[in-house]
Order: structure tokens, then sequence, then C-alpha cells
């Protein structure tokens, strides 16, 4: 947290110089064609302010900004140059007022960057809460389900094929509350990071090959069929989270699909972002109900009528894991019919340029 502080301390004095002294040597140049006592030097001053409130943190350096820029119109930009004078008719009033409006300006940004700041804050207590709703709904069933077999397996004589079947009824349940507890792990250390991820480049195709490999590894896994790339797609991401949200559409589709064969990953670029669905070609649902899949509930299942019982283990938790860590690396996912295979689509987008991350 310290070194933090001081990165953040350091990125503010740098701004501060940075658009102070662009400002200063933009009006030295315009008094060059135009050194009447330079009048537009006191709006571009205010300018300053305004940018330098905006993007540093707290209310000092848009203040210092406003001092500093009510003496440089003095000192500088006003007739006598280069000689601090306030005796100028009409001039007090002029550095008052300049003054008094470069600190509103301060003090309104700063206001409106708090403002945002409890937005954000807001939307992460609800991302918590429905992930505390999705939790109490979805491991009831797998706990009881263990519960009940153990317990089986303890009073009951059994047939060797019954106590197998039981027996991989558990180790069923075990791994899908594994990875449960995984998701919730990883959504947390995204929301304590205030919605942040730290990104690397990573070779998108291997990301994904990894993603299938794992995949294929479960029980009850459908064949995956990838887009080949042509070229070599190097995306700033944290790999193990992106490779996670890919294992998760790829279990949504195994676990509520119904007649689901197979799944594709489609993968498409532009100039800003690269483009990833996952589709399949289960049975046709109501549009209505594909896009509920990632609504703020977090807890939409593929079978309307066990989407609000225990039945269907539903995959809220993964699919709302999923969302916030792409909203984290300044993409976002939707979710939508299959054109192509007549299932489902759940696509999300990866900016190619880490600056767009959170902007």
């Amino acid at each position: 947290m310290a070194k933090q502080a001081v990165k953040r301390r350091l990125i503010d004095l740098f701004i501060f110089l940075f658009v102070l002294g662009g400002t200063t040597a933009i009006c030295l140049l315009l008094a060059r064609i135009d050194n009447d006592n330079n009048p537009f030097a006191m709006a571009m001053y205010i300018l300053a302010v305004a940018l330098i409130a905006r993007f540093t943190s707290g209310y000092l350096w848009g203040i210092l900004a406003s001092l500093v820029g009510t003496f440089c119109v003095n000192y500088i930009f006003t007739i006598p140059f280069w000689t601090f004078n306030v005796t100028y008719p009409g001039y007090p009033l002029t550095i008052v007022v300049m003054l008094i409006v470069s600190l509103l300006i301060s003090a309104l940004t700063t206001q409106i960057k708090k403002q945002e700041q409890l937005r954000l804050e807001a939307e992460r207590e609800k991302i918590r809460a429905n992930l505390l709703r999705a939790v109490a709904h979805d491991l009831r069933t797998p706990l009881a389900a263990i519960l009940g077999s153990a317990t089986v397996l303890q009073t009951e004589d059994m047939p060797e094929h019954d106590r197998q079947e039981l027996a991989g009824g558990i180790r069923k349940d075990a791994e899908w509350l594994i990875r449960v507890t995984e998701n919730l792990l990883t959504v947390t250390h995204v929301l304590q990071d205030g919605g942040t991820v730290k990104k690397q480049e990573e070779v998108l195709e291997e990301i994904i090959g990894s993603a299938v490999t794992k995949y294929r590894r479960t029980a009850g896994a459908l064949p995956v069929l990838v887009d080949r790339m042509e070229d070599i797609l190097v995306v700033p991401m944290d790999a193990v989270l992106i490779e996670q949200v890919l294992l998760n559409l790829f279990d949504n589709v195994s676990a509520h699909a119904k007649d689901a064969d197979r799944i594709w990953l489609h993968i498409e670029k532009d100039e800003q972002f690269v483009h990833l669905s996952v589709e399949d070609n289960g049975a046709d649902l109501p549009e209505s109900h594909i896009a509920a899949f990632l609504s703020d509930t977090g807890t939409a299942s593929r079978h309307e009528k066990h989407s609000m019982t225990d039945a269907v283990r539903n995959m809220g938790i993964g699919l709302s894991v999923c969302r916030s860590i792409i909203r984290a690396h300044g993409g976002e996912m939707q979710s939508e019919k299959s054109i192509l295979h007549g299932g489902v689509k759940i696509s999300f987008d990866l900016p190619l340029d880490e600056e767009k991350d959170n902007d």
C-alpha cells in the first residue's frame, strides 16, 4: 500500500508539472504572436487547473495549480511583464475571480471523482450481494447430496456397483464445489483490487489451448472446435483469469446445454479488441431467457423451469465471475442466440491496448 501511495503521488506530480509546463509554453508561444496583455492566459490556466484536478487524486494538486496559475498570469503575462504587480486597474478583482473560479473547478472535479468512486463501490457491493445469493442457492444441493450419499454408504449394505455410483457422485459434487470455491476466490481477488487486474502480454492461442486441454479432462466434456488463427495474437491479460473464464463457459455448456454435442470457440479481431464467443448447438431457448444468463441476479440457468429451484445446479456463480473478470480487463460480456449453431452464444471482448483497461 505504501509503495502504491508513493507511486500515485509521483504520477500526480508528473501530471501537475507536465500540464502547467505545457500551458506555460503554449502561452509563451501565443504571447509572441499577440503580446497585448495576453488575455488568453487566464483561460488557458483555468483549463490547466481543470485538467490537473481531473487526473490527479485529492484536492491538493488542483488547489496548488490554482495558486501557481494565478501567479503565472500575474508575473509572466500581465503588464508589466515578469513583475508581480497588483496595481494594474481592475487587476486585483480579476486575480480574485480567477482564483475563485479555479478553486471551484478543482473542488467540483474532485467531488465528481469521489462520486464516481462511490458508484464503483456500490457496484462491487452489488456483485458481492449477488454472489452471496448465488452461493446460498448453489452450494445447498451438492452439500446435501454429499451428506446423503455418505450417510447411505456408512449405514447400508449395497452391491458394489451401487456403492461405486454413490462414491462417483460424491467425487463429482466435490469437484464442482472446488470449482465454485475457486470462482469465489477469483472474484474476491478482483474486487479487493478495486476491479482491476494485473495484465501481461500473452499469446492468446496458448491460453485457449491450455483451457481446452483442462476442460477435456473433466467428466462429460464435449468436443471443442476452435477457429484457426492466421496470425499470432498477443493480448494484454491475466492469463490465469482468462483461462478460468473459458473453463467456466465450457463447463456451462456441458452442464446446461440440452442436447448439445459440441462447442465452438470463434475468434475475431479488429483494431481495438479481440472478440471471443463460446457457442453450442443445444436446444432452442427463448431470446428473453438467453439474455437473462448474465443478469445481475447471477442465478440464471439454461433450464427455465428449474431456474429458481435446487433441481439444477446453476452456473450463475461462474457466469457472474466471468463477467466480473472481463469487465476488470476493460471488456464486456454478452449472451444471445447462436445464429451459426442454433444454441447459445456467450461472447466477450478483450482490449488489445492495455491503456483501455478500466478507463
